[in-house]
C-alpha cells in the first residue's frame, strides 16, 4: 500500500513541474512563448503521467481487496470436540452460578448486618459487584460459545466486550490496593481509623477506583479498536483481549502492545506496590504487639485478602507483564480461564471461610431465619 503511495506522490510531483513552472513563468512574462519541441515535450510527459497515475490508482485499488473491513469476529473458543464442549459447558455453568450466588450472597449479607458496615467491608462489597460484572463480561458468552457452531461476536460486540474487561480489571486492582491501605490505617494507625476512613473517603476512593478503571479502558480499547484488521478475523481466544486482537491485526503493532504494556504495567505494578508497603507497615506493627490475641485478630483480617491478592496478581502478572516472545495462546486460555471465572467465584469463600467476622454474621443469619420455625 504504502509502496505505491510513494510512487504516485512522486508521480504527482513530476506532474505538477511538467506544468505549474512554466505557468509561473508566463504569469509575470509579457512574452508567453513556448518553443514547438518545449510544448510537444511538455505533453508527452502530461499524457505519460497522467496515464501512469490512473495506472496506479488501479494498482492500489487491486491492492486493498486483500484488505477487507472485518464485521464479525469468530472465537475459537476452549475446546474443539463436542463432548469437552459439553463437559466445559456444564463445568462453567457451576462456576457462574456459584460466583453470582456467592457474590451476591455476600453483598446481601454485609448489608444486613449493621456490625459489618465498616470500610473494610464496604469495599468487600464493591469488590463482590465487580466480580459479578467481571465474570458476567465473559462467562455467558463463553458458554454460549461452548453449545454453538457459529462462535462469532460483532466487531462492536468484540470491543464492547473488551472496554468492560479492561474497566473491571482495572477497578479490581485498584480496589485491592485501596482495601490494603484500608487494613493499614486500621492496623498501624487504630485511633485515627474512624477520622481517616470516613464514609465518604470511602466512597470517593470507590468512586475514583471505578472512574480510573473507565478511563484507563476507553484509552486501551480506542487504540486496540483503531486497528485495521484484513484477511483473518479468527481469534484464537474465547474471549475479546488485547493480546490476541495484536496478533489479528494487519499492521505493526509495536507501538500499540506498547502501550498497553505500559498502561497494564502501571496499573498491576502501582497498586501491587500500595499493597507490598501497607502490608510491610502492617507486618512491622502486628510483630510489635504484645497481646496474642491481639495478633492473631490482625492476622486473621488480612490473611482473606492477602489469599485474593496472591491468586488474582499471579495469574495478571503471568498473562500481561511477561515478554511478548514468551507469549502462547494455549497458556494464555488457561491463565484467563482462572482470573476471569475461577478468581471471581472464590472470592467471596475466601473472605466467608477465612474471616471470623464473615462467619459469625452468616451464622446470625441463618439464626435468625430459623427461629420462627420453632415459635
Amino acid at each position: 500500500m504504502y509502496f505505491f503511495l510513494a510512487n504516485l506522490s512522486f508521480v504527482d510531483v513530476c506532474c505538477t513541474s511538467n506544468t505549474t513552472p512554466k505557468m509561473l513563468v508566463d504569469l509575470l512574462s509579457e512574452k508567453k512563448t513556448i518553443s514547438f519541441a518545449g510544448c510537444f515535450l511538455q505533453l508527452y510527459f502530461f499524457i505519460a503521467l497522467a496515464t501512469t497515475e490512473c495506472i496506479l490508482f488501479g494498482l492500489m485499488a487491486y491492492d486493498r481487496t486483500n484488505y477487507t473491513l472485518v464485521t464479525e469476529f469468530i472465537l475459537l473458543g476452549l475446546a474443539d470436540t463436542l463432548e469437552l464442549q459439553i463437559i466445559l459447558f456444564v463445568l462453567f455453568f457451576v462456576i457462574y452460578t456459584l460466583t453470582v450466588c456467592g457474590n451476591v450472597g455476600m453483598i446481601l449479607l454485609i448489608r444486613t448486618d449493621s456490625r459489618l458496615h465498616t470500610p473494610m467491608y464496604f469495599f468487600l462489597v464493591n469488590l463482590s459487584f465487580v466480580d459479578i460484572c467481571y465474570s458476567s463480561t465473559v462467562t455467558p458468552k463463553m458458554l454460549v460459545d461452548l453449545l454453538s457452531e457459529k462462535k462469532t461476536i460483532s466487531f462492536a460486540g468484540c470491543f464492547l466486550q473488551l472496554y468492560f474487561f479492561i474497566a473491571l480489571a482495572t477497578t479490581e486492582c485498584i480496589l485491592f490496593g485501596l482495601m490494603a491501605y484500608d487494613r493499614y490505617v486500621a492496623i498501624c494507625n487504630p485511633l485515627l481509623y474512624p477520622l481517616v476512613m470516613t464514609r465518604t473517603v470511602c466512597l470517593k476512593m470507590a468512586a475514583g477506583a471505578f472512574a480510573a478503571g473507565l478511563l484507563n479502558s476507553m484509552v486501551n480499547t480506542s487504540y486496540v479498536s483503531s486497528l485495521p484488521f484484513c484477511s483473518s478475523n479468527v481469534i484464537h481466544h474465547f474471549f475479546c483481549d488485547s493480546p490476541p486482537l495484536f496478533k489479528l491485526s494487519c499492521s505493526d503493532t509495536p507501538l500499540n502492545e506498547s502501550i498497553f504494556s505500559t498502561t497494564a504495567g502501571v496499573n498491576i505494578v502501582g497498586t501491587l506496590l500500595v499493597i507490598l508497603t501497607s502490608y510491610s507497615y502492617i507486618l512491622f506493627s502486628i510483630f510489635r504487639m504484645h497481646s496474642g490475641e491481639g495478633r492473631h485478630k490482625a492476622f486473621s483480617t488480612c490473611a482473606s485478602h492477602l489469599t485474593a491478592i496472591i491468586l488474582f496478581y499471579s495469574t495478571a502478572m503471568y498473562t500481561y507483564l511477561r515478554p511478548t516472545s514468551s507469549y502462547s495462546l494455549g497458556q494464555d486460555k488457561v491463565a484467563s480461564v482462572f482470573y476471569t471465572a475461577v478468581i471471581p467465584m472464590l472470592n467471596p469463600l475466601i473472605y466467608s471461610l477465612r474471616n471470623k467476622e464473615v462467619k459469625k454474621a452468616f451464622w446470625n443469619l441463618i439464626t435468625r431465619k430459623r427461629m420462627p420455625l420453632f415459635l
